[in-house]
């Protein structure tokens, strides 16, 4: 129940960025905009995702107008992909909206639960 409310969430959250942005494609915004500009070969190693898989969301992304490509300083002949202002400002509503609804769902929780919530997810995550 828990990952499919979670896929349900990101199905939701990427339209809400743009109405034409796949899960998958979000997922790889939010990596963009988490470490900021990267070569699509170092997404593709970084999601296990083959090149060409990759290139193919780095371009819808690119036409969405929410990533933007820029050239690499440390190869003149490579290119980066970064947020584009329009994707920092889509990110950052959208972020905004999703604390605003988690403070909601969490403000019933006791300082303990959520404590304890805290050191649960943690300690699943690094089981993973």
């Amino acid at each position: 129940m828990m990952f499919r409310n979670a896929r349900n969430l990101s199905t939701h959250v990427a339209a809400l960025v743009h109405p034409d942005l796949d899960p998958a494609s979000y997922t790889m915004l939010l990596m963009v905009a988490n470490e900021g500009p990267l070569r699509g070969m170092d997404l593709a190693g970084r999601t296990g995702l083959d090149k060409s898989t990759v290139s193919r969301q780095i371009a819808t992304l690119v036409d969405l107008g929410l990533l933007e490509r820029a050239p690499d300083p440390d190869d003149g002949r490579a290119r980066r992909i970064q947020l584009s202002d329009l994707g920092q400002e889509r990110l950052e509503r959208v972020r905004a909206e999703r604390r605003k609804h988690l403070h909601g769902q969490f403000a019933s929780w006791s300082t303990q639960d959520l404590a304890d919530l805290a050191r649960l997810l943690g300690k699943l995550n690094q089981t993973s």
